[in-house]
């Protein structure tokens, strides 16, 4: 009798420390504003897991003039040269949806306004380091930064 409860408590504690594990989640909560300025330039997750990024554009300015997205590429890429290139992506709010610049493109916010936020969720399957730009006319620069995939 004694052993049956151990084994039944012991499969209760498993089954508990699984659920919390099942429940942890990894969020980013990332901000802009009108210096152009990520108020973070680097974050370290698990890979493989679903990370939920929640973006600001904490400035005043209106979005044609200072607009801020975060675009996450995939390692190795060449982010000056995806910053350079995304200029011609006007209509699809600086992000190339077709061609090789849109496969260095893991994920990406949409352009926000002043005030505005916006929240997405995705995987960095494997672990390395995944670039984060505002692909926004001349942001990419300054604005930029580094997720490290463990």
């Amino acid at each position: 009798m004694k052993i049956k409860l151990a084994v039944t408590l012991m499969s209760l504690f498993g089954l508990i420390s699984l659920s919390s594990v099942a429940l942890a989640e990894t969020t980013i909560e990332l901000s802009a504003n009108d210096t152009m300025q990520f108020d973070s330039k680097s974050f370290e997750v698990p890979s493989g897991e679903e990370i939920t990024l929640v973006f600001t554009n904490k400035g005043a300015l209106p979005k044609a003039a200072m607009g801020h997205n975060v675009v996450i590429l995939k390692p190795g890429s060449d982010v000056m040269g995806f910053g350079a290139g995304a200029v011609a992506a006007a209509a699809t709010e600086y992000v190339p949806q077709s061609g090789p610049l849109a496969e260095q493109v893991v994920a990406n916010t949409r352009l926000l306004g002043p005030k505005e936020t916006d929240t997405i969720k995705f995987k960095l399957d494997a672990p390395g380091e995944y670039a984060f730009i505002c692909s926004f006319p001349g942001h990419y620069a300054l604005m930029k930064g580094i997720i490290t995939a463990k």
